[in-house]
């Protein structure tokens, strides 16, 4: 009887789409952009990214083939897919107003829970109450240089860790990165010498959401219907997956949120982003919306900026590893600027072009994420002849517009020196124009994440050679390849890093009497 009824629901919800595409469509007032002929009901469902592969390779055949904007339509979702940094940022930054919501992605926001987080909030009155709370503390210079100090400090201890252990490069990085928000955000000391339980949490979420967030993965969400299936049915498995990882998700906004609130009770905390929330405000009560903003937000702070900027720094170090040439410019630049015995801060960023270069060449080679996040339209559009419906789902393959050829030369190659104006040539695009989101969906921490990466980059470069792994004589070859996902990270590689020379070991050294490690903060937490 319960199998009859499921086939009877997953049979409705198609009659539905059906009966919503052929009977009750207006008329529309123009063409889809060009993409694939589509079958009855089903529209392009085959034309969708296979899983498991690279969806910003699968959307740039549609170049070749369509244009730079294509279009495809899944029982009667269109999706549009744009190719090119001119449409996507006249359609997504001056159309934003039309442009900026946020497909309800039943899997990974309904189920999941990531709708509460700010990137997947639709275009609503909650999404401006999080971008207004957050704007005072991230949305500009001035706000994101109070966190320059603690950014030098936890970029000093990231090298001290490299140097005592270089083959936990990957950890370190996810330390350093996780070391610097959750203190911003909460006021949160990490576990200095070991995993520390919040940055392990949100690692566990986040390779969640760049499995649960992919487009066309999670047939739920084609047919709104199948998330009633009961999770003890056969096929049902995508349920008590989602279960699971909701309790994970919940735990990582509640977990770090209780513990602001107990050390402003015990008049112990530590200034953050969540204690000037309630500094302002008060407490909020269970349950309101006052509570939905500042725990999210603080969690939207938590989660969006660790886990892009671990990638970002990982992609510097895969390219490190393959373009030795590029090293040992920028450390000619350091030395000659700053001389011996200083490791660069953000003060001394505006005198190192060429570290500058590398941190824009960091960003443009291989996008955190390489398809972005789809937005939404609001209503109807038309874009030179095309019909762009109302609900429809915009895609921009951001490693598309960094890899134009007709705005990058050598787009595979790592070259920093296309920013610098080179040849006779213009500096080229500065790929944080189309990285960091567009229009109204821009990351709100792009300023501290960009300050993060270049710290990264600029005092490992300051301290350390990055080299190939040599086995039995030999260097280990090393490949430039990246891991499918909403966020994509290179695929694992080995590297070898040492201090420069005696002296700059000692300049690592010197974190611990510069910095002493501070108690963790991990004993307060009410784990679950």
């Amino acid at each position: 009887m319960a199998f009859k009824t499921i086939l009877g629901v997953v049979f409705l919800a198609i009659l539905l789409y059906a009966t919503n595409v052929f009977l009750f469509r207006k008329k529309a007032p123009g063409p889809l952009p060009p993409g694939p002929p589509g079958k009855p009901i089903l529209g392009n469902i085959s034309d969708l990214c296979p899983p498991g592969k690279q969806d910003w390779v699968h959307w740039l055949q549609h170049k070749d083939k369509y244009g730079p904007i294509s279009s495809i339509t899944v029982m009667g979702q269109t999706i549009v897919i744009l190719n090119n940094s001119r449409i996507s940022t006249e359609l997504l930054s001056r159309r934003s107003a039309v442009h900026s919501s946020r497909p309800n992605l039943v899997f990974a926001s309904e189920m999941v829970g990531w709708e509460h987080i700010l990137a997947m909030q639709s275009y609503s009155d909650r999404f401006r109450a999080y971008r207004k709370a957050m704007q005072p503390y991230l949305g500009h210079e001035a706000a994101a240089s109070q966190y320059n100090s603690l950014q030098e400090t936890e970029t000093h201890r990231f090298l001290l860790r490299v140097l005592k252990d270089p083959s936990k490069l990957s950890q370190h990085i996810s330390t350093e990165a996780g070391a610097i928000i959750l203190k911003i955000a909460y006021g949160y000391t990490i576990e200095p010498h070991k995993v520390d339980p919040l940055v392990h949490m949100a690692g566990l979420a986040l390779e969640h959401f760049a499995i649960a967030g992919t487009p066309g993965a999670w047939l739920v969400d084609m047919i709104p219907a199948l998330k009633y299936v009961p999770s003890w049915f056969p096929g049902a498995g995508f349920k008590r997956l989602a279960a699971a990882w909701k309790k994970n998700l919940e735990n990582t906004a509640d977990i770090p949120y209780e513990f602001v609130q107990q050390s402003m009770k015990a008049g112990n905390f530590k200034p953050s982003y969540l204690s000037n929330l309630f500094k302002a405000d008060g407490y909020p009560a269970a349950g309101t919306e006052e509570e939905i903003v500042a725990k999210w937000t603080a969690a939207s702070l938590y989660t969006g900026g660790a886990d892009t900027t671990v990638c970002s720094i990982e992609t510097f170090f895969l390219a490190m590893t393959l373009y030795p040439e590029v090293q040992r410019k920028a450390q000619e630049e350091i030395d000659r600027v700053l001389g011996p015995g200083k490791l660069p801060k953000i003060s001394d960023r505006e005198n190192l072009p060429y570290l500058e270069a590398v941190v824009k060449e960091t960003l443009r080679w291989h996008p955190v994420a390489p398809m972005g996040i789809p937005h939404m339209s609001t209503e109807d559009d038309m874009y030179e002849g095309y019909h762009i419906p109302e609900g429809t789902l915009i895609m921009s393959n951001i490693w598309a517009l960094t890899h134009d050829p007709e705005v990058y030369s050598d787009p595979m190659e790592f070259k920093p020196e296309r920013f610098l104006g080179v040849d006779g040539r213009e500096p080229e695009m500065d790929p944080r124009a189309v990285v960091f989101g567009f229009g109204r969906r821009i990351c709100p921490g792009r300023i501290l994440a960009d300050n993060t990466v270049y710290l990264c980059v600029a005092q490992s470069l300051a301290v350390f050679n990055i080299t190939k792994v040599i086995e039995n004589g030999k260097e280990v070859e090393v490949k430039p390849e990246f891991q499918a996902g909403v966020i994509s990270h290179p695929v694992p590689w080995k590297c070898d890093m040492k201090a420069r020379s005696p002296k700059h070991e000692a300049m690592i050294l010197s974190v611990e009497e510069d910095h002493p490690w501070e108690e963790s903060d991990a004993h307060a937490l009410n784990m679950r």
